[in-house]
C-alpha cells in the first residue's frame, strides 16, 4: 500500500504540481510587495484629499459606498506579472525538456498503406510463382505488420 502511494508522488505531474505551488506563492509574496509599494501608490496619486486611490463613490458622505478600483487593478497586476514568470522559469524549460528527452514512436503506416504493400507484394508473387511451394518473405513480413496492427488497435 506504501509503494503505490510512494508510486503515486513521485510521478512527473505531482512533484511539478508542488514545485509549481511552493514556487507561486514565494512569488506572489514579491510580487504583492512590488504591487503595494509601487502600483498602490500610483494609483493613489488619482485618488481625491480623503479618498485613497482609484474608485467611485456611490452617495456622497458615506465613505462605506466608495467602490475601490485600484485593489482590482493591483489584483489584476499581480497576476499577469506571477503567470509570466512562472511561464518562463517553469512552464518553457519543462515543455523544451520533456520535447528533447521524449522518446520518439515510429511512424505507423495505415491500413490503406499496408493493403497497397500486400497488393504489391502478392502481385509480385504470382509473377515468380512456380509449381514449387514459394515462401516469400516479404509477404510474410507484410503480414506480420498487419497483424500486429490489428493487434494495437
Amino acid at each position: 500500500m506504501l509503494k503505490g502511494f510512494k508510486d503515486f508522488l513521485m510521478r512527473g505531474n505531482v512533484i511539478e504540481l508542488a514545485t509549481a505551488v511552493v514556487m507561486g506563492t514565494a512569488f506572489t509574496a514579491i510580487v504583492t510587495s512590488v504591487t503595494k509599494g509601487i502600483v498602490e501608490p500610483l494609483l493613489a496619486v488619482v485618488g481625491t484629499n480623503g479618498q485613497l486611490g482609484l474608485g467611485v463613490q456611490l452617495v456622497a458622505g458615506k465613505p462605506a459606498t466608495f467602490i475601490a478600483v485600484g485593489p482590482i487593478v493591483s489584483a489584476g497586476i499581480n497576476f499577469l506579472m506571477v503567470a509570466t514568470v512562472l511561464y518562463f522559469v517553469l512552464i518553457l524549460p519543462m515543455n523544451t525538456l520533456q520535447k528533447r528527452f521524449s522518446r520518439k514512436k515510429k511512424a505507423v503506416p495505415t491500413q490503406t498503406e499496408l493493403l497497397i504493400e500486400i497488393r504489391d507484394l502478392l502481385a509480385g508473387r504470382s509473377e515468380t510463382a512456380t509449381t514449387d511451394a514459394v515462401v516469400d518473405t516479404d509477404a510474410t513480413e507484410a503480414q506480420r505488420r498487419v497483424a500486429e496492427m490489428v493487434h494495437e488497435r
